[in-house]
């Protein structure tokens, strides 16, 4: 997750996104690979947008709004995750980001500027 979020956060989004892939893919019955995967995901909205790509980037966004909501749903989120993802800002950004085609390229700027702020460096955690 360091490196994916460190890619993240240097907006090398495609990066982030292969660098969780694996991770992701790992175990494919632990439902915490959802919190992974919501991070991917928005990584590709971000790319999309980077590319003004609308409907890529509606697209994406749907599909880590879901994962958000499965997260909730199925009780992942740890306090960790909270503390060290920013999970709650980060989520707030996804959800008010319009669906369908209501939102706008705009409306993905503030998403486009998240970075983690709390993830510890390498020995810090």
């Amino acid at each position: 997750m360091r490196e994916g979020v460190q890619l993240f956060n240097e907006q090398k989004y495609w990066e982030c996104h292969e660098a969780l892939e694996d991770v992701w893919m790992e175990d494919r019955q632990d439902p915490a690979r959802n919190v992974y995967w919501a991070v991917i995901q928005v990584a590709a909205a971000c790319i999309h947008y980077r590319d003004s790509n609308l409907i890529g980037a509606r697209g994406m966004i749907h599909k880590a709004k879901e994962k958000f909501r499965r997260c909730r749903d199925q009780h992942i989120l740890t306090d960790v995750v909270f503390k060290f993802l920013d999970w709650q800002e980060l989520e707030d950004i996804v959800m008010k980001i319009p669906e369908g085609t209501s939102s706008t390229l705009q409306d993905f700027a503030n998403l486009y500027e998240f970075r983690f702020k709390h993830y510890p460096e390498e020995g810090k955690l």
